[in-house]
């Protein structure tokens, strides 16, 4: 080989936790760590994180029973 030193490049970039910024964990991606993923479970469950759509009104959100 023409060098024992030479940079290995990873084949993809590393990503950044979405919750904290750190190094995500392979283990716990895109997060990097058991902490980061249950808190941004906790926001979906809670409400905080909602997906945008139309609003829908009561009578629309039932079938009606004949």
């Amino acid at each position: 080989m023409s060098g024992d030193n030479a940079k290995v490049t990873p084949l993809r970039p590393k990503r950044r936790c979405p919750e904290c910024g750190r190094a995500a964990d392979r283990v716990h991606f895109p997060f990097c760590s058991d902490r980061c993923k249950s808190v941004d479970l906790n926001r979906w469950l809670s409400g905080r994180y909602v997906i945008p759509g139309p609003a829908v009104s009561s009578d629309q959100g039932h079938d009606a029973e004949d």
